[in-house]
């Protein structure tokens, strides 16, 4: 089994080809879906949060208030460090119950591990990736793509990509790069050229 970090930041176009690659074969564990579940509804990830950002972050139904806590997160960055100091340890916990049990299933398995947060996440626990698949866009691209696609503000979409890590930081970890910057065709094109190099 073979274990593929794959990531690129918001509005890159990672979705894309982390679909691609399940069509080629790929298990994909996606680190956004973990990240939900690490805050389910009786968890004690979001028991954490609550004790940390206050009531006003969970709903009635006892569910994660996403927006509140996203108002909160994106605009103070040591309120993120917080965050991301609960909820990254339980997300990598559950990663390593996907990645167990895909080898299990299939020995020879090649499993891509989407998650947007690997740069800021690199340095909080051994990485056991046998590649690593960064989706490149320039930042003043995502933007851009965030503003016209998701129809958010320009000063929220700033925001957000400002609150990731740099374009350099993620390319720095990059075995293999997608070039997402021009249509999804393209993305696609070059998705499949680093497929090709990782299953050679």
């Amino acid at each position: 089994m073979r274990i593929i970090g794959l990531t690129g930041g918001i509005a890159a176009g990672k979705s894309t080809v982390s679909r691609r690659f399940a069509e080629h074969g790929a298990v994909v564990v996606d680190a956004d879906q973990l990240a939900r579940d690490a805050v389910a509804p009786g968890s004690a990830g979001l028991a954490a949060v609550r004790e940390r950002f206050g009531p006003a972050v969970v709903t009635e139904e006892g569910e994660l208030d996403r927006p509140a806590l996203g108002a909160i997160v994106f605009a103070d960055a040591a309120a993120r460090k917080d965050l991301e100091g609960i909820t990254h340890p339980e997300v990598w916990r559950l990663a390593q119950e996907r990645f167990d049990a895909a080898g299990a299933a299939d020995p020879d398995a090649v499993v891509v591990y989407d998650v947007p947060l690997l740069a800021e996440a690199a340095g909080a626990r051994p990485l056991r990736f046998d590649a690593v698949v960064v989706v490149d866009a320039p930042a003043a691209v995502r933007v851009e793509r965030l503003v016209e696609h998701r129809g958010m503000a320009r000063a929220d979409a700033e925001r957000r990509v400002a609150a990731q890590a740099s374009d350099a930081v993620r390319l720095a970890l990059a075995d293999h790069v997608v070039d997402a910057t021009r249509s999804v065709e393209d993305t696609i094109r070059s998705a499949d050229e680093v497929w090709a190099r990782l299953v050679r």
